[in-house]
């Protein structure tokens, strides 16, 4: 399923994964999705968020909008909620739609702001990011959201 994800993409969901156990979610919701790929790339934080714009900032509003649970010990499988399912395939769909072979950071994005009514599109979208803007970004230059990872081709 992951083969066509850069080394970062892939990173993001086992960072999502490893903030769903934190959080003592049952499941990878798409907050999680979201706070990986900050995670993975901190420079995003900044770019979504302003100049308030952290990872730990971000991890906050999560925190307000979500119940945290206790959280899970040992490693076990978390398995992705139905959004984030739809994220992923979403993400697919952007990548293919703009002619990438590779699904990266900026496609994770496109796919939250797809799902508009998931905590993560709506936190982005407080913080003034939309689909189309994102969208632009993307087709003029990969490189802003982490793009590919180095010597890989679209």
């Amino acid at each position: 399923m992951f083969e066509r994800y850069t080394q970062s993409a892939r990173r993001v969901i086992f960072l999502a994964r490893e903030e769903a156990s934190q959080h003592g979610s049952p499941f990878i919701e798409s907050e999680h999705l979201l706070l990986g790929i900050l995670r993975e790339n901190e420079a995003l934080a900044v770019r979504i968020g302003g100049e308030t714009g952290s990872v730990n900032s971000f991890r906050k509003e999560v925190e307000g909008k979500t119940t945290i649970k206790q959280s899970l010990i040992g490693s076990r499988e978390v398995p992705l909620s139905a959004d984030s399912k739809r994220i992923l395939i979403l993400a697919a769909k952007e990548a293919d739609d703009l002619g990438h072979r590779q699904i990266a950071l900026a496609h994770f994005l496109l796919g939250i702001l797809r799902v508009d009514k998931c905590i993560a599109a709506r936190i982005l979208q407080s913080h003034g990011s939309s689909l189309l803007a994102i969208r632009e970004e993307t087709i003029r230059d990969m490189r802003w959201a982490g793009g590919f990872d180095i010597d890989d081709e679209r």
